[in-house]
């Protein structure tokens, strides 16, 4: 996962999957959700990000990992 923010454009990309292309993005509100051909989201932007949360989203970061075993 990959988090970057470009402040001279706005914008606050989460990356979840490297090198997936793209089939498909979908907009609601100035949140786009890309998918790979197989449904999976490959990235979340947020346009305007700054204004839709702090001047500079980067840092609210908190990160917390919680490793666990999937139940099947």
């Amino acid at each position: 996962m990959k988090i970057e923010y470009d402040p001279a454009h706005d914008i606050l990309n989460i990356e979840f999957i490297a090198e997936e292309a793209i089939v498909e993005s979908c907009e609601l509100d100035g949140v786009i959700i890309d998918y790979s051909e197989d449904r999976r989201i490959v990235s979340i932007e947020i346009l305007d990000a700054g204004k839709r949360t702090t001047k500079n989203p980067l840092d609210m970061i908190d990160l917390s990992i919680v490793k666990e075993k999937a139940l099947v």
